[in-house]
């Protein structure tokens, strides 16, 4: 069964990625509200823009896209976001994020409540949570959400934007916990290092009583703990180009397994898998792309 398009509210920054390749549209909840719009769902991105040229030109690119502008709000007084990133030889991101910019004053509108009352998930990071303003305004969308709506928790730990005690105070309001497996050993004092996900995710689930937990492993693969069951998919070889946006199109691909297409954790996280390879394979976050009767990506609008 396919579900025609679920409505899923992205909560927290909206930036331009400065990469050395070019400058493309970025930060994690406008990135996984693109895939989100490619792969045939409703995204209602929640963010700031400031009024000015970049600011502009996200807006077109949004618009162009054909993604909902209803969630955007633009500051006077305050500059568009943007991060500086610079590829290591494996083609591994290492950012520096500009502060004091518009998306750390996210504002909700009637729009934004409108969507949130009929959403079938609601997708927040660790990033956006950096400011005071954008916890209170989480708060109140996660107060309006319908209660089986899917609390989705996706964790990046960005120094110096890290603080572990709001990381795990987040968490235990998730009902969907995605992090990378470096940042699940933080959390859990651990050593980092293939094949503890599984551990990791347990006692994630321990500290943080969330229903679900996935971790994913960059070229080893990533797995998904539901209830008590682990699932875990290998990853496939691709000749990376850049990993800018991987894990969010992996997150897109993941929701749209189980909400559009009522697949299983397992089937859910096999098609998030092969979305995020796709995008590791090409430049930066977003690239042009269209779906094939399965839900794949296939190159080209």
């Amino acid at each position: 069964m396919v579900d025609p398009a679920p409505t899923v509210i992205c909560f927290g920054e909206i930036l331009w990625d400065f990469l050395p390749r070019g400058l493309f549209p970025g930060g994690a909840p406008h990135n996984v509200a693109y895939h989100l719009h490619q792969l045939g769902l409703r995204p209602h991105l929640v963010s700031a823009l400031g009024r000015d040229v970049l600011g502009d030109e996200l807006q077109r690119r949004l618009h162009h896209w054909g993604l909902d502008l209803l969630g955007l709000t633009r500051h006077l007084g305050l500059p568009t976001g943007y991060v500086t990133a610079t590829l290591g030889s494996s083609g591994d991101a290492h950012y520096e994020i500009t502060p004091s910019v518009a998306w750390d004053q996210i504002s909700l509108g009637e729009d934004t409540v409108r969507a949130a009352v009929q959403a079938r998930a609601v997708v927040f990071g660790s990033l956006a949570q950096r400011s005071t303003y954008n916890r209170a305004s989480l708060s109140r969308l996660l107060a309006v959400l319908p209660p089986d709506a899917l609390r989705v928790f996706d964790v990046n730990l960005r120094p110096p934007h890290d603080d572990l005690h709001l990381v795990r105070e987040l968490a235990a309001r998730a009902t969907l916990l995605k992090l990378n497996s470096t940042e699940a050993a933080r959390l859990v004092e651990s050593s980092p290092g293939y094949g503890r996900e599984e551990p990791h995710a347990r006692a994630l689930a321990r500290q943080t009583g969330c229903p679900m937990v996935c971790i994913t492993a960059g070229e080893h693969g990533a797995g998904i703990l539901s209830g008590d069951e682990w699932h875990w998919e290998a990853a496939r070889p691709v000749a990376v180009r850049d990993t800018v946006g991987a894990g969010d199109a992996f997150l897109a691909g993941l929701l749209a397994g189980l909400l559009r297409h009522r697949e299983t954790p397992a089937l859910a996280l096999a098609r998030a898998c092969r979305l995020g390879e796709f995008v590791a394979a090409r430049d930066g976050a977003t690239p042009p792309y269209h779906c094939d009767p399965l839900g794949q990506p296939v190159d080209g609008r």
